[in-house]
């Protein structure tokens, strides 16, 4: 029997909306976070869908989706994969982000969230410890903003950072709009109807 394979998100999103008015009225919907009943909603409402909890599918059981496996629904595990440690574009990102103005971590994790829309959110083990490394190598400067209290830090692009920026931009932007062309013609792939004929197995 088929599942609606291409309407899984909108069916859940409807779903979701639903609840969501019934438990908790109108408006803050959208949070990366959602309430817990919400996120033990989005489990059944998967384990409808594909017949096993998303930590046990064969698709989705990786580390990767971890966040789905909680029940947080927003989160993109593509989108993560590209900027979690090793997928190398939240260097090149938070350079960015600095290039316009010096910012506090929390800042630039707020609006990593903001540009992903939500999909990716980071979080300070992620930045703090790469903020450091990027200072390290003279690519990030940083000062208190009360040196007595030692709370807050301000970051802020050296010249080498703004060198090194515009180098790895040159490099990397060309690859992501290739990547762009792939994902592309994968999604069109995906798409076609040629799999959409038979039941799920």
């Amino acid at each position: 029997m088929k599942r609606g394979r291409r309407n899984f998100w909108r069916a859940w999103h409807q779903e979701r909306h639903r609840l969501w008015r019934e438990r908790y009225g109108e408006g803050c919907e959208g949070q990366p976070m959602p309430p817990p009943e919400l996120m033990e909603a989005w489990r059944k409402f998967f384990r409808r869908f594909t017949g096993e909890w998303p930590e046990e599918h064969w698709a989705f059981h990786g580390r990767r989706f971890r966040p789905w496996h909680q029940g947080v629904d927003t989160f993109n595990p593509f989108v993560a994969n590209l900027l979690s440690q090793g997928g190398g574009l939240l260097p090149l990102l938070v350079l960015h982000l600095l290039e316009a103005q010096p910012r506090y971590g929390n800042e630039i994790m707020s609006l990593i969230g903001e540009r992903t829309r939500g999909q990716w959110v980071a979080n300070p083990g992620a930045i703090y410890p790469l903020m450091s490394e990027l200072e390290d190598r003279g690519l990030v400067e940083s000062r208190w903003e009360d040196p007595r209290k030692r709370t807050i830090r301000l970051y802020r692009l050296t010249a080498r950072g703004r060198k090194q920026l515009s180098r790895v931009k040159s490099i990397v932007r060309p690859k992501l709009e290739e990547a762009i062309q792939v994902l592309q013609e994968l999604v069109q792939d995906l798409e076609s109807d040629a799999g959409d004929d038979h039941a799920d197995g």
